[in-house]
């Protein structure tokens, strides 16, 4: 995809749910989630085994449906199979955008993503396309 379009989605996006975010400072999910703090983006860090407890000083939620917060764009660090349920939960919130990491792909999530209407991008880091 081009990266002057994912950046342009980006531009209007203000909160991120980060799914599978780490309290762990050499995980790529901390390390994109801090970026994206630093950057101005209101990050709340979505991992069951966290939750509660605070990353980069952001409470940590089990799940999307405990957010009592509009969320823009959900960021998914999880494995693939679990990208559809992700997927199906954020529509029901009416989430605007799904993104995935790099080397998270799921047809059927991004077939029922944008069946709904939703920005779908799979397969990139919005850390790098902001960086650049």
């Amino acid at each position: 995809m081009n990266k002057d379009f994912l950046r342009s989605i980006l531009i209007d996006v203000k909160t991120i749910a980060l799914i599978g975010a780490s309290s762990n400072s050499s995980r790529d999910s901390y390390k994109v989630m801090k970026f994206l703090i630093d950057r101005g983006y209101k990050v709340f860090p979505v991992n069951p085994n966290e939750a509660n407890s605070f990353i980069l000083g952001q409470k940590c939620y089990s799940n999307l449906k405990s957010i009592k917060e509009k969320i823009d764009m959900v960021d998914i660090f999880r494995a693939k199979e679990f990208i559809f349920d992700i997927t199906r939960e954020a529509i029901e919130l009416k989430v605007k955008i799904i993104w995935t990491q790099e080397n998270l792909i799921d047809e059927k999530a991004a077939k029922l993503g944008t069946d709904a209407g939703l920005t779908v991008i799979m397969d990139e880091c919005p850390k790098k396309i902001l960086e650049n």
